[in-house]
């Protein structure tokens, strides 16, 4: 099945930036160094490097939103990885981009239909719709 997402160029980079989010996080290494290693194998398009060192560079702000967003028994720990990573890129573009909140959501929903689990979609997309409430809020966006 084809839709929209594949020819998009964003969508094609925010793809590429999950890919080196996750690898780093599987192989327990630092992002940058993933990221720098993609680069010196094939050119990266500037929007994975924005993506990329903005979830670096503000992780524990983006994981202090997702964490103040999940509900129950739900930790930052016990989520998918590529959930997880797909929450980070999402609620980055929407804090420190131009991106819509609707669009940064509807990318990550997609991308988690493509690449995670079945209940994935859903699940992010109750989540990064909590979070964005919690960035709208005056105040600490990671506050209770």
């Amino acid at each position: 099945m084809t839709d929209r997402r594949d020819n998009s160029t964003r969508t094609k980079a925010r793809k590429r930036a999950l890919d080196v989010l996750y690898e780093s996080e599987l192989r327990g290494r630092p992002a940058a160094e993933t990221l720098a290693e993609r680069i010196g194998l094939a050119p990266v398009r500037p929007f994975t490097i924005q993506l990329v060192n903005g979830c670096i560079e503000h992780a524990d702000e983006l994981d202090a939103v997702i964490a103040a967003s999940l509900t129950g028994s739900w930790t930052l720990e016990r989520m998918a990885r590529v959930d997880r990573n797909l929450a980070r890129i999402a609620l980055f573009e929407i804090a420190h981009t131009d991106t819509p909140a609707p669009v940064a959501i509807d990318e990550a929903v997609g991308l988690a239909a493509e690449f995670s689990t079945p209940e994935s979609p859903a699940f992010l997309n109750g989540l990064l719709n909590a979070a964005v409430q919690r960035l709208s809020a005056p105040g600490d966006p990671g506050a209770e």
